[in-house]
């Protein structure tokens, strides 16, 4: 039985007209967006606003994590047209900053990094002036996957690391809270120029001294941009709401991030990883 949520977790939904710009244009190009997969709370306002994080190699990711609501299976070969119909969709949006994200894919050699690399050759092709954000997957800690990645020099570097060490084993049974550290310092190391992000969310059952160290964490390694958000339960299926932060809490860790030194830190009951990217790459250079 999913937790009664508090008032404070209650969003106006936009008018259909609104949102279906975004819609005609991601059905025109076949390509899936984050926003729908993972049932994201803000979808409504991003749409209504003519943005949405794409979704790249496919829906169905290769892994099955306790929180999260996007399809766990066998996933089909990659779409050689998606570079394509990514440049396309965003040169129709009108954007100014991307945000590029993707299923797991344990089951390609490179974790699906030459596709990511040819998405961004692809929008770079249609206006060298748009900036881009990737949000990728572990890649298994391979370092070469890794530099396919960073040789196209996105703007931003995101990867998320979702949760405190000790809760791994439940919301993340095929990740490493290790191997993801470490692939944000590789990136520092191998490209320090472009800017590193990452998240996490709160209401699992973590203790606050849990997020501290997670936090120092992230610092040590030299992440810039930090986002930290409430879990929601997508579906019955999925790991439950142990507790509802209040906003003024998620302040606090506001506080607590831009006192440790981060660039910037957006955290709050609606936030994720990619809601309002824009705004806290072009608000903290």
């Amino acid at each position: 039985m999913m937790m009664q949520k508090p008032p404070w977790l209650k969003k106006r939904i936009p008018p259909i007209q609104e949102i279906q710009k975004v819609k005609s244009i991601l059905d025109e190009t076949a390509l899936h967006t984050v926003c729908e997969e993972a049932r994201c709370p803000n979808l409504g306002e991003c749409f209504s606003k003519g943005t949405a994080t794409m979704l790249i190699l496919g829906r169905i990711c290769s892994r099955n994590c306790g929180f999260c609501a996007v399809e766990h299976g066998i996933p089909p070969s990659p779409d050689r047209k998606e570079p394509e119909n990514v440049a396309r969709a965003v040169q129709e949006m009108g954007l100014r900053y991307v945000v590029i994200t993707s299923v797991t894919r344990d089951d390609l050699p490179d974790g699906g990094a030459s596709h990511y690399a040819e998405v961004i050759r692809a929008i770079r092709s249609v206006d060298q002036r748009i900036k881009i954000e990737v949000l990728i997957p572990d890649l298994q800690g391979d370092a070469h996957s890794l530099a396919t990645v960073l040789r196209e020099k996105p703007d931003v570097l995101n990867h998320n690391i979702e949760t405190v060490p000790r809760l791994y084993p439940l919301v993340r049974p095929q990740a490493s809270y290790k191997r993801s550290l470490r692939l944000l310092q590789n990136s520092k190391e191998h490209s320090p120029k472009i800017l590193t992000k990452s998240g996490f969310m709160r209401g699992l059952g973590e203790g606050q001294e849990e997020v501290l160290n997670l936090m120092e964490d992230l610092r040590e390694v030299g992440v810039d941009f930090l986002t930290i958000g409430q879990y929601l339960q997508p579906r019955t299926d999925r790991l439950p709401v142990v507790r509802y932060i209040s906003p003024e809490e998620f302040e606090e860790y506001k506080k607590m991030g831009e006192a440790m030194g981060f660039k910037g830190v957006a955290s709050g009951p609606f936030v994720r990883s990619s809601f309002h990217a824009s705004q806290l790459f072009e608000g903290n250079l």
